[in-house]
């Protein structure tokens, strides 16, 4: 069993690690890109319900059109879609840089319903205390809303790093590279099983690290288990 595991290594551990360096660079820049779009739109569509601390019936109804009309669309469709528009900002429609673009534009407007989802939480009085206190809009969302739905927040983004780590599978099945595009290429085009194999349990140490480390993180910031 050593034997055989040593000599799978010694033949597909260097595609293995460059898949799983891949896999984490689109990962991480995706949704990192992706929340610099996604929150500000989770914030706006929770402030301008009719309820909350700028109500603004038309923002709201656009931006909420936005993001559902994005979370309609398959991953898998919106590559294609998107495939002249990824080369003309990347300048490819492979590899990981040609992976990123259709990552952030399907990640975004999750990010945003969570941001949206977290916020909603926060307790009003703690609110409304800041608003009769003087505080301006925006002191309100950096100083109460942010902090105050922090745990959820990071829970928020485990699961949006995690759903974008199966995008990038995807991705990876039409040329993106990464760990997916082993799966493929090597499991089921050069019926080598055993790689499609290494490849999950990859990713399933992957979900499993990123899950554990930031429910840790939400737990450490979440004041009521203190």
């Amino acid at each position: 069993m050593l034997e055989t595991l040593t000599s799978f290594w010694a033949e597909y551990g260097d595609l293995l690690i460059t898949g799983t360096r891949d896999t984490l660079v689109m990962t991480g820049v995706s949704t990192l890109f992706a929340y610099l779009i996604g929150l500000p739109i989770g914030v706006l569509l929770n402030i301008t319900q009719p309820h909350g601390i700028w109500p603004q019936k038309w923002v709201n109804r656009i931006l909420g059109w936005i993001v559902n009309i994005g979370r309609s669309i398959p991953f898998i469709i919106l590559i294609v879609m998107l495939l002249e528009f990824t080369k003309l900002i990347v300048g490819t429609k492979m590899g990981v840089r040609g992976a990123i673009p259709p990552l952030v534009i399907s990640a975004a407007p999750f990010i945003a319903r969570m941001v949206e989802t977290s916020l909603a939480e926060v307790d009003a009085g703690v609110v409304e205390a800041a608003q009769s206190m003087g505080a301006t809009r925006f002191q309100i969302v950096w100083k109460v809303y942010l902090p105050e739905a922090k745990p959820s927040l990071i829970l928020g983004a485990s699961i949006s790093l995690i759903t974008i780590l199966g995008y990038t599978a995807i991705a990876g099945a039409i040329g993106a590279g990464g760990l997916g595009y082993l799966a493929v290429s090597y499991g089921y085009q050069r019926f080598t099983p055993s790689v499609m194999w290494a490849t999950v349990v990859f990713i399933v140490v992957l979900v499993q690290v990123i899950q554990s480390v930031f429910s840790w993180l939400s737990a450490k910031m979440d004041k009521r288990l203190r």
